[in-house]
């Protein structure tokens, strides 16, 4: 279920702070840094969404509202873990990566390959058989490929940049489509851009929202072809590949010709229908709903603490990871433990299943329920808004 903490963000005045002429572009309008005003004593302010950096707008619901609900701030996470740093220092002594993690790769990678072996030239003809695994244990495999795959995205598998880059494409091995460098680019979008719009490669496009809207059975619908939603999302950045990803499509190409031949159509098949349902109506798949679906006002980010975090290695503790990106999925539980004042005082998820339920069921959940905001926002927010207490360039040095 979804606990629910009251907690007071604070309430913003119309005009904040005087940005001498800042606003006299429209929010949505294309900004950068250089566009706005220096930084000064006297047009800076502390964060009003200090410490718990909950905003004040309220969650968008469908047949209320026909968009997003909009922020008028940055994305939380930055100044929630210098916030967190002032109080728990100690928190850095977590930062570092997890090694253990490539050999959990090789294992997932090679007893997947094994079981698509098993059905395309053993167990032939055991299509029930076959499709049964395919969803209950090839897309648990896949939804820990995905897990892995966003550990190397940080660089936390291995200390090397590059080592990570080879387990990302070892985890790609059981999946047979490429995404571990397409997913690592759009991933470290999202964090920088959190909510941001046309940034954000996370976030739903608008035809998603008119299209789906809160109707169960396009809920449905919606969550069965998540794989494809996220291909889409990513084609419609319109960004040009990169080298690595150029790389991931050839090593793809190579490995599923391997399989092919190897284990046989029906082992291929075997690997395409884990993909398809580990990323869609799998319950390891539900911490794409659980993430940044907005189940309060105020709070775009929630953690889920349950046992799938056993066989997930962790990713349910979306908070933490946010707030602290230099930390293993091993450690995020200590950064709770470390400071709960921080994070039990969160909304948060204890039930994959119920977070899937709801989400199909409850008519104020849909699409488009997500917190985002116009890049502009996003600026005024980070330059104009500090921290408390981290005044001087040395304290924010202190606290990356």
């Amino acid at each position: 279920m979804t606990q629910s903490a009251t907690v007071t963000a604070g309430s913003r005045p119309a005009k904040v702070v005087d940005l001498k002429g800042a606003e006299a572009a429209p929010s949505d309008s294309p900004a950068s840094a250089e566009e706005l005003p220096k930084v000064t004593i006297e047009n800076v302010q502390d964060d009003p969404r200090h410490p718990l950096y909950l905003g004040d707008w309220e969650r968008s619901v469908p047949g209320r509202d026909t968009y997003f609900a909009i922020d008028d701030l940055d994305e939380p996470h930055i100044k929630r873990k210098n916030a967190i740093l002032q109080k728990h220092p100690e928190i850095k002594e977590l930062y570092g990566s997890d090694t253990s993690t490539m050999w959990i790769t090789i294992a997932a990678a090679a007893a997947q390959v094994g079981l698509a072996y098993l059905f395309g030239r053993v167990l032939v003809g055991y299509t029930w058989t076959m499709l049964a695994t395919a969803y209950v244990v090839g897309g648990s495999f896949t939804s820990l490929y995905g897990v892995i795959i966003h550990e190397t995205c940080h660089s936390l598998a291995h200390p090397n940049h590059f080592v990570n880059r080879l387990v990302g494409l070892c985890a790609n091995v059981g999946i047979v489509f490429p995404i571990a460098m397409s997913f690592r680019r759009h991933h470290l979008e999202h964090h920088t851009y959190q909510g941001v719009i046309g940034k954000d490669p996370d976030l739903p496009l608008d035809w998603e929202l008119k299209v789906i809207g809160n109707h169960p059975f396009l809920k449905v619908f919606w969550v069965f072809c998540y794989p494809l939603m996220y291909v889409v999302r990513g084609a419609a950045q319109g960004k040009r590949l990169t080298p690595w990803e150029i790389i991931n499509i050839f090593f793809t190409i190579c490995t599923d010709i391997l399989v092919w031949l190897y284990c046989g159509p029906v082992g291929f098949l075997y690997l395409f229908l884990s993909l398809w349902m580990g990323y869609g109506l799998h319950i390891g798949a539900v911490h794409f709903i659980q993430e940044h679906y907005t189940f309060n006002d105020g709070q775009e980010t929630y953690s889920y603490y349950g046992s799938g975090n056993k066989l997930f290695m962790n990713i349910g503790f979306h908070n933490e990871h946010h707030d602290f990106v230099k930390v293993p999925w091993s450690r995020l539980p200590a950064v709770r433990e470390t400071a709960p004042e921080f994070y039990n005082t969160l909304a948060y998820h204890t039930s994959w299943a119920r977070v899937l339920w709801m989400f199909i069921t409850d008519t104020v959940l849909s699409p488009q329920s997500r917190a985002v905001r116009f890049y502009r926002d996003h600026l005024v927010g980070r330059r104009f808004f500090k921290v408390p207490g981290l005044n001087s360039g040395s304290d924010k040095k202190k606290a990356q």
